[in-house]
């Protein structure tokens, strides 16, 4: 937590504790309280402290305020399952770790956490500070490029995988910055974003790479040679703009909280160990000791 030369550690706190619940089985403490999403979200936080060595931290918060993308398209992220209850009864630990921990959390009402982690790596990026950018949210990639990483966490059995500019175009072929219009084309399900009917990955990537966003490709449809492709293109013309604008994360947001990151100070690892102790973690209480100050834990 000292190397002057680590990242600032940026993490999309929903988006992680929701993959930690279900990565896991149920599992509760003595007394019946649930904590299996507790559990894996500190597992990995532990891992993320020992293996990056952050320098400052920061977690990023949803608010239950409707967004200005749910405002522009209804049904913006529709169909996604309720939260299981057991999740549910987690959340207020999960805050009372937020507190103890005593780093900022950032939250503005009407974005989401991915525009806030958005804006504080651009921040970074504009000082050529590094930061890792920690999430399951594909959305995420697109601020992977300058002085920022994107830390893919993966889905339940696969390892997180980390992404720079080159990692994001060698598996998108378009640069980060240009995977909302590239997002414009297919779609994307997990946020119900429609798809350009017959547009399939490659000719996504094909368009982008030609013509850099999609505000390009719809003045130069002239230059598309398929007749098809030209007529498609014009009929979703409206639907492609306004799925690349809620695809593109907002990154120059207010936010209200100074300083943007801290590192975790030695009361806030007592406080982890009192919680550790009541969670019953038991095995957690030998990671938390081997990156607390020495002789503090």
């Amino acid at each position: 937590m000292t190397d002057a030369a680590g990242p600032a550690l940026l993490l999309d706190t929903y988006s992680l504790f929701f993959r930690a619940y279900h990565a896991l089985p149920d599992m509760r403490t003595t007394r019946g309280e649930p904590t299996a999403a507790m559990y894996g979200f500190l597992a990995l936080f532990l891992k993320l402290l020992r293996e990056r060595q952050p320098m400052s931290i920061a977690f990023a918060l949803d608010v239950k305020e409707e967004t200005f993308r749910r405002r522009r398209y209804a049904e913006y992220k529709a169909g996604r399952d309720a939260v299981p209850e057991r999740l549910l009864e987690q959340l207020t630990r999960l805050h009372e770790l937020l507190s103890l921990l005593e780093v900022p959390v950032h939250y503005v009402p009407g974005y989401e956490a991915d525009d806030v982690l958005a804006t504080l790596a651009r921040e970074r990026r504009e000082r050529d500070e590094p930061a890792l950018v920690v999430s399951g949210d594909r959305d995420l990639l697109q601020v992977a490029h300058g002085s920022v990483k994107v830390l893919f966490a993966g889905a339940r059995g696969k390892d997180a995988v980390l992404y720079g500019a080159a990692e994001v175009e060698a598996r998108f072929g378009v640069a980060p910055q240009a995977l909302p219009s590239w997002v414009a084309l297919v779609g994307d399900p997990s946020d119900n974003l429609p798809k350009v009917p017959g547009i399939g990955p490659r000719t996504a990537t094909e368009l982008v790479r030609r013509f850099g966003n999609m505000e390009g490709v719809l003045h130069g449809l002239s230059q598309v040679a398929s007749p098809k492709l030209r007529a498609d293109l014009e009929l979703y013309r409206e639907q492609i703009i306004m799925t690349e604008q809620l695809a593109r994360l907002e990154d120059r947001l207010a936010l209200p909280t100074e300083p943007r990151t801290l590192p975790i100070s030695p009361r806030a690892f007592e406080q982890l160990r009192a919680l550790f102790v009541e969670l019953e973690f038991q095995s957690l209480i030998p990671r938390l000791a081997a990156l607390a100050p020495k002789d503090l834990i």
